[in-house]
């Protein structure tokens, strides 16, 4: 079944209630029998929307719980009562809107993208754009994994232990960098000096060094050098070379080295 997000909700309401969006309080807009089939086409889309993408405020949150109540209510009512017209336009207590409005003005603040509910907070991040793109990041890790798409879950996993390497590097002083690149060199580790700007190495070069410096622990070092060996089968030629391919053991070791670079990094 495909994921519904919050716009997609948007793009139905004004395909099917184009007047939703325009409609003014106390400009009654009657909810009648003959949008039983749109309605009921709402509600089943409203209810497969992520929780963890319901991100409102109390009254946007109540006020779309009722709407999606009174609109379930009317529809048993009309098909238990077939004589009966019933028309629904306002709810007592909240704005005099529709309930159709009040459910596309609550919806209408929610992202597509959100990190999943078991997603780390990352508070060791200050930069609160990078921390909210890197949760996003991981959430979207998570998700793949509970979907099965283990090939989007290992390679994904790769990136965000790459970007999170990169931050924390560059939390530290050049010349700390510089000292276990030349230990690196020295012993063979790396076998060839990096480039100068930290945004342009790779998963290696970021693992080597952060285990020099201890940034990660040992364990840790060797889950991920795993996983950039894992993220390396995105490529065709390598997958047929090696005859591996991106798997359920694939996605799962490469979450846990991504969750224990994430514990590393936390004080």
């Amino acid at each position: 079944m495909p994921r519904v997000v919050p716009s997609q909700v948007i793009s139905f309401i004004d395909s099917v209630f184009p007047w939703a969006s325009a409609q003014q309080v106390n400009n009654a807009a009657n909810l009648t029998r003959q949008r039983a089939s749109g309605l009921t086409g709402l509600l089943d889309l409203v209810e497969q929307v992520p929780e963890e993408l319901l991100t409102m405020n109390g009254s946007e949150y109540s006020a779309l719980v009722c709407s999606v109540a009174a609109i379930r209510e009317r529809l048993e009512l009309w098909r238990a009562q077939q004589a009966v017209e019933n028309e629904l336009v306002f709810l007592e207590g909240l704005p005099q809107l529709s309930p159709v409005r009040l459910i596309r003005d609550a919806i209408s603040h929610c992202l597509d993208d959100s990190p999943a509910p078991a997603t780390s907070e990352l508070n060791f991040i200050n930069d609160a754009d990078l921390r909210a793109n890197l949760r996003n990041d991981i959430g979207a890790v998570n998700r793949a994994l509970s979907n099965g798409e283990w090939k989007a879950a290992t390679v994904l996993a790769g990136s965000a232990i790459e970007a999170l390497l990169l931050w924390s590097l560059q939390q530290r002083p050049t010349a700390d960098i510089t000292t276990a690149i030349a230990a690196l060199t020295t012993s063979g580790e790396l076998t060839g000096q990096p480039n100068a700007n930290l945004e342009k190495w790779n998963l290696h070069e970021f693992t080597e060094v952060a285990a020099n410096l201890g940034i990660i622990k040992a364990d840790t070092t060797i889950e991920t050098r795993l996983a950039r060996e894992f993220r390396n089968l995105i490529h065709p030629g390598r997958t047929l070379r090696l005859g591996k391919k991106c798997d359920r053991g694939t996605a799962l070791s490469s979450v846990a080295a991504l969750d224990h670079v994430v514990r590393d990094l936390t004080p």
